[in-house]
C-alpha cells in the first residue's frame, strides 16, 4: 500500500510540474537522492582491474601499453576478460560486460577499475548492474566517452561519486598524470591546473561565479540518456559537457534536446570543455561551434564558459561527478570544494 502512495504522489509530483512548467519535470522531479559515497582514495601497492565495458579492443598492444602505464603507479593490474573478446563492435555481449562490471565491484582485493576505451555499449548494459553491489562495495571508477553512461547511471543511482577522465587508448602524459593523482590518490580538495599554453584558452560565455555539484560527460551520450532513470535532478549542479567530430548543427540538435526536457532551465552553471574537430561540413551555410554555444547559453544568464581541459584531448582533466565545486566563468576555473576521495 506504502508503495502505491508513492506512486501516485510522485505522478502527482511529476503533473504538477508539467502544469506549472513543462520543460521543468524532467530537470526538477525525482523521488530520492542516494546519499554521496566517496570511495577510498587509490595508493601504491591496490589491485586495479580495466574493463572494455564498450567498444572491442582490436589492438592488443594497447592493453600492454595502458597496463605498464598503471604499474608506473605503483598498481597490480587485473586484466578483465572483455579486453579479449569480440561480440561485432562490443568487446563481448552485454551479459559479459555487465557481469565483468557487476564482478570487479564485488572483488574486495580489487580498489579501482579503469575502461579500456569507450566507442558505443555502456547504455545497453545499465539494467544489468547490480547497483546495490556498487553501492556496498564503493571504488574508483574512471573513463570518458561512452563511459559517460556508466559514471552518469552509478552516481545517480548509488550516490558513489564517479571519475570522467582518461581511458586506457588515450594520451597519459605528464598533465594528465598528475591531474589523475590529485583526484583519485589525494584526499584533499584542489583546483583543476591552468590550461597548457598549448591550448586555446577559455572563452567566458556569462560572467560570475557559482558553486553546486559537478555531473555531466559526453553531450551525445548523455542526451541519449534522457527520459532514462539514469540521469539525476539537475538542481543546484554545474553541468560540465565535452563532445568530439560532430558538427554544430548536430550539437544545436542536441543542446535543444537539453533545453526542451528542463536541464539547461534547472543547472546553476555551464561548462563546455573541448569539442575536437566539430567543424561544419560546408561552413557558409552553417553556424560554427562557438555560435551555437552563445545562442544557447547566454539566455540562460548563468555562469558558463567553455574550453576547459574535458573531452577528447591530449590534455585531459579528471572530473568528480557529483562533488561540490566552484566555477569562475570569468577566469575559466574549476575548483573542488571537498576531497573526492576518502
Amino acid at each position: 500500500m506504502s508503495s502505491r502512495r508513492n506512486f501516485i504522489k510522485a505522478s502527482g509530483l511529476i503533473a504538477a510540474a508539467t502544469l506549472i512548467n513543462p520543460t521543468d519535470a524532467i530537470g526538477q522531479v525525482k523521488l530520492s537522492q542516494p546519499a554521496k559515497i566517496k570511495p577510498p582514495a587509490l595508493k601504491a601497492g591496490d589491485t586495479v582491474a580495466i574493463t572494455s565495458p564498450a567498444g572491442a579492443v582490436w589492438d592488443a598492444d594497447q592493453i600492454e601499453t595502458f597496463t605498464n602505464i598503471l604499474k608506473s603507479f605503483g598498481f597490480n593490474v587485473v586484466q578483465g576478460k572483455t579486453l579479449k573478446e569480440k561480440f561485432g563492435y562490443f568487446a563481448g555481449t552485454d551479459e559479459l560486460r555487465a557481469n565483468e562490471l557487476n564482478e570487479f565491484f564485488s572483488d574486495k582485493k580489487i580498489k579501482g577499475i579503469f575502461c579500456m576505451k569507450g566507442g558505443w555499449g555502456c547504455a545497453r548494459i545499465l539494467d544489468k548492474l547490480n547497483y546495490d553491489v556498487i553501492q556496498k562495495n564503493p571504488k574508483v571508477i574512471i573513463g570518458f566517452s561512452d563511459i559517460t553512461a556508466l559514471l552518469l547511471a552509478i552516481t545517480t543511482k548509488t550516490g558513489l561519486v564517479t571519475f570522467h577522465g582518461p581511458v586506457g587508448n588515450s594520451g597519459w602524459n605528464d598533465f594528465t598524470k598528475t591531474v589523475f593523482t590529485n583526484a583519485v590518490m589525494t584526499s584533499k580538495s584542489f583546483s583543476f591546473p591552468a590550461n597548457p599554453v598549448t591550448e586555446d584558452k577559455p572563452f567566458t560565455i556569462n560572467s560570475g561565479k557559482i558553486s553546486g555539484e559537478l555531473i555531466g560527460g559526453n553531450l551525445t551520450v548523455l542526451s541519449a540518456l534522457v527520459g532514462s532513470v539514469y540521469l539525476p535532478a539537475w538542481k543546484n549542479k554545474i553541468l560540465f559537457l565535452e563532445e568530439a567530430k560532430e558538427e554544430p548543427y548536430s550539437i544545436d540538435r542536441m543542446l535543444t534536446q537539453l533545453k526542451l526536457c528542463g536541464i539547461l532551465n534547472s543547472i546553476s552553471g555551464f561548462v563546455f570543455g573541448k569539442c575536437a574537430k566539430c567543424l561544419a561540413e560546408e561552413p557558409l551555410k552553417a553556424f560554427t561551434f562557438h555560435e551555437v554555444i552563445l545562442q544557447h547559453i547566454q539566455p540562460l544568464k548563468i555562469p558558463a564558459f567553455y574550453g576547459a581541459m574535458i573531452g577528447h584531448i591530449e590534455n585531459k582533466l579528471t572530473v568528480p561527478l557529483g562533488i561540490l565545486a566552484t566555477m569562475d566563468a570569468d577566469k575559466g576555473i574549476i575548483s573542488l570544494e571537498e576531497n573526492s576521495v576518502q
